[in-house]
């Protein structure tokens, strides 16, 4: 009798060999995250025109997906799972607490707070306090800000700013 797709098959909980289709997809998969993620910002520091920017951005953005396909065809299901098992393990090692102590919660709030005035004030304050045009560096550190916010508010407020989105969820106190 055949069982469903992941449930009680041998070997699925150990780790793959550490054979060449492992390293090799795991080294496409990782090629597959830098080709856009690296290649789009630095083809920003090249006098090209918005067209060719935008043709190359396309081919890398392809070339990314084609990779990860690739990447998880080679590694297969055991692969594939072994990494993504890691991955997430590493996530919820070095993730957000479920709770947090009521003075890093304000701390929190207050780094969540800032860049969204920030943001929302700018174009509004720009003129009266001459601030520079080319605000990117500002935008960046608002936006790191903001998801360092995240993990210093812990797990709970997750949830909470998740509820948001749930049209039936009640806030409860």
């Amino acid at each position: 009798m055949a069982q469903p797709d992941g449930e009680n098959e041998p070997g699925m909980n150990a780790p793959p060999t550490n054979g060449w289709r492992l390293k090799f997809g795991a080294t496409l998969f990782a090629l597959s995250i830098l080709a856009p993620v690296g290649g789009i910002p630095l083809l920003a520091g090249f006098d090209l025109s918005g067209k060719t920017v935008a043709s190359i951005s396309g081919v890398l953005l392809m070339a990314g997906e084609v990779l990860g396909l690739a990447a998880v065809a080679i590694m297969g299901k055991p692969g594939y799972d072994y990494l993504r098992n890691l991955f997430l393990g590493t996530l919820k090692r070095y993730g957000p607490p479920a709770q947090v102590s009521r003075l890093r919660y304000r701390v929190g709030l207050v780094m969540f707070c800032i860049p969204i005035l920030f943001g929302w004030m700018t174009p509004y304050l720009s003129d009266p306090l001459d601030l520079p045009e080319d605000m990117i560096a500002y935008a960046i550190a608002g936006d790191a800000l903001l998801l360092a916010s995240l993990f210093v508010l812990g797990g709970d407020f997750w949830d909470k700013l998740r509820s948001l989105f749930i049209h039936d969820h009640k806030a409860e106190g």
